[in-house]
């Protein structure tokens, strides 16, 4: 039994060296073993067994350690996966390289999502092939797994991928539509197939309800315009929903043409989130002489604003009054509110400065691109210079 431990040396440093020379090229099936430490289990003062702890299986640490894989961001991601006896960071590493991943970029998804390392070689063939049925290259693939490890290795299940691939096509989303859910929203692939047919029900549901002639278009026009709808729970679309037709005092027919333009844009918002901002709205406008209607107007016109948090909104609002625009006119052209605090102080100081008049003009200027502004800028200042 004394010479366990030196067999056990011997094993993980021949495999280090072997992983020092050829990272990424260690055959497919070797899995990272190492024999315990200790052969017997520990007993109790009452001479009764006490289960078996499992600990850390060194040789995989090593192996992490030399592939550069921050170890301890992914120990306290998820923990399990270093008591597991058999991984795969071998054939991960050479399987990724293989599709054009660097070691700089393996590491970090195994960092960030260690349980990449549980999955087979065949089980990464297999889902990589229904990922290119979306994505034109593999080059894409890996800038994905790059940001987002989560969005391939979190389910194991390739034949529910599958099955959501071709559920989301019966509803008329194309490979373009396919490719931005899949890249904003992955998690909408790994849901079970039953789930996201609860959703797209109750969309067409509503859909009805509100007169809708076409719940399939509606389906649709809701999921391109909110590719987070599929991942959040139908409780919380149906309070939504409920919550701005009663705060704005909708019709059915006002509530489904919203829906279907920009307002579907907000409903996977939390419920709490979005009441809080509805009211704080209705408070700060209200206090600056604004009518209801006018809220609702401001809505309509500009749903966007729901997404805005009381204290930003609020530091806009108060930044553009002092810069002389009044609330009529930021009711009227609400997307200057889509900047920064930040850039619209530094927009009204230059404005300031070549004299600016937003009673005459108008504060469309304040919703134009960088480049557009800072040429009315010049054109305004060379006017002032003659």
């Amino acid at each position: 039994m004394a010479a366990v431990p030196g067999v056990r040396t011997l094993l993980c440093l021949h495999r280090s060296v072997f992983l020092q020379h050829s990272f990424g090229l260690v055959p497919l099936q070797l899995a990272s073993t190492c024999l315990p430490r200790k052969l017997c289990s520990a007993t109790t003062r009452n001479n009764e067994p006490k289960p078996p702890v499992a600990t850390e299986n060194e040789s995989l640490l090593e192996n992490l350690d030399l592939m550069g894989v921050d170890v301890p961001m992914a120990r306290q991601r998820q923990p399990g996966v270093f008591r597991k006896a058999f991984t795969n960071e071998h054939g991960l590493a050479q399987f990724l390289q293989g599709k054009g991943a660097s070691p700089q970029v393996i590491a970090s998804i195994i960092s960030r999502y260690p349980r990449a390392i549980t999955r087979s070689i065949a089980h990464m063939e297999q889902r990589w092939k229904l990922w290119r049925n979306i994505f034109c290259t593999d080059a894409e693939i890996v800038s994905i797994l790059a940001r987002s490890p989560e969005s391939f290795f979190r389910s194991s299940d390739n034949e529910n991928l599958e099955k959501n691939i071709h559920f989301l096509i019966s509803l008329g989303l194309n490979s373009k539509d396919l490719h931005r859910l899949l890249t904003t929203a992955p998690r909408t692939f790994s849901n079970s197939l039953a789930l996201n047919k609860q959703m797209v029900e109750l969309l067409e549901d509503i859909c009805t309800e509100l007169g809708g002639q076409n719940p399939e278009r509606f389906v649709k026009t809701i999921i391109s315009r909110n590719l987070y709808i599929l991942i959040r729970s139908t409780k919380r679309v149906k309070s939504n929903i409920d919550t701005l037709r009663s705060a704005l005092k909708l019709t059915d027919s006002e509530l489904l043409a919203l829906l279907e333009g920009q307002l579907g844009a907000i409903l996977d918002l939390s419920n709490e989130y979005l009441k809080n901002n509805l009211n704080s709205l209705q408070q700060k406008i209200i206090s600056l002489g604004c009518r209801k209607s006018d809220i609702k107007k401001l809505i309509i016109s500009y749903p966007v604003i729901l997404y805005i948090g009381p204290e930003t909104l609020s530091a806009k609002l108060d930044c553009l009054l002092k810069g002389g625009i009044t609330i009529k006119q930021i009711l009227e052209k609400p997307r200057v509110l889509d900047y920064s605090t930040q850039n619209i102080t530094g927009r009204l100081e230059e404005l300031q400065r070549v004299g600016y008049d937003f009673k005459k003009n108008g504060i469309n200027i304040l919703d134009t691109s960088r480049k557009r502004f800072e040429a009315k800028i010049e054109k305004l200042a060379a006017s002032l210079d003659n």
